[in-house]
């Protein structure tokens, strides 16, 4: 049974913002932050990336696919539903091999908060995020049909592992494997630069860290390699960018916690 929502329409339904160095940051406004994913493009001289894909509420690849004949690879970061909803909409489609097989099942999107238990809700109430009975408070142009979407298997064309490198032409980026948010949680990392696309590994928000295939020891070593790091900018999978000073504080918070 389809649940009707009645929502003001919000067109546009994202919003994309210059973040330098060629890369441009996507997002869903209208989403509560504990799913707003955020969406990297990173433009590249033979291809551009795409890094995770929203909620899939409305189409995202015109947004990110340029007037050239390079190609676009989308990268998930890590196979929740926030992230590859709108994975679908790309023809070569990349994770790290531990979540492939999250793939080869339909996608389905819950937005209603009565679906998720504690272990999601508990660490976003404890740090003062108010939470709604449904995690949007607008809807895309064409409207949802329900507060809970399904769509077909979205199986990856490449698989990562720890080391690989995504190479774009003139930049490229390292693989990182970084468990224990989800088995297969990975991060990019260009080294040239400094900057790190971090996924849920590490964000400017709660982190999550007793979900379904989580797994805190591994966390750790995650947070303890990410210390030593020698970032300058930190793009997470969710909130706000961060620098090197802020992502040291981060670790050793969760280090003192969990270690």
């Amino acid at each position: 049974m389809h649940t009707v929502i009645h929502l003001p329409v919000a067109d546009p339904w994202f919003v994309c913002e210059r973040a330098g160095d060629g890369i441009t940051l996507v997002t869903e406004p209208h989403v509560h932050p504990l799913l707003r994913c955020n969406v990297w493009h990173i433009e590249g001289r033979d291809i551009d990336l795409v890094i995770d894909t929203s909620l899939g509420l409305a189409p995202l690849r015109h947004l990110v696919e340029r007037e050239l004949a390079n190609g676009l690879l989308a990268v998930a970061t890590h196979t929740h539903s926030d992230h590859i909803g709108g994975l679908h909409e790309f023809a070569d489609r990349a994770v790290h091999r531990v979540e492939a097989g999250e793939l080869s099942e339909p996608v389905t999107t819950f937005l209603e908060s009565s679906v998720y238990d504690e272990t999601v809700l508990g660490p976003y109430r404890r740090a003062g995020y108010q939470i709604p009975e449904l995690f949007v408070d607008a809807v895309p142009p064409g409207g949802l049909e329900a507060t809970i979407s399904e769509g077909a298997p979205v199986p990856a064309t490449r698989l990562l592992d720890d080391g690989d490198i995504i190479d774009l032409g003139n930049r490229s980026l390292e693989v990182l494997h970084l468990p224990g948010h989800s088995p297969g949680s990975i991060g990019l990392w260009e080294e040239s630069t400094g900057i790190l696309f971090s996924g849920d590994a590490a964000y400017d928000g709660p982190l999550l860290d007793e979900l379904g295939g989580s797994d805190v020891d591994a966390y750790v070593s995650t947070m303890r390699r990410l210390r030593k790091l020698p970032v300058t900018v930190v793009h997470g999978g969710h909130e706000l960018s961060f620098g090197r000073e802020r992502l040291i504080e981060m670790c050793d918070e969760y280090l003192a916690l969990r270690a």
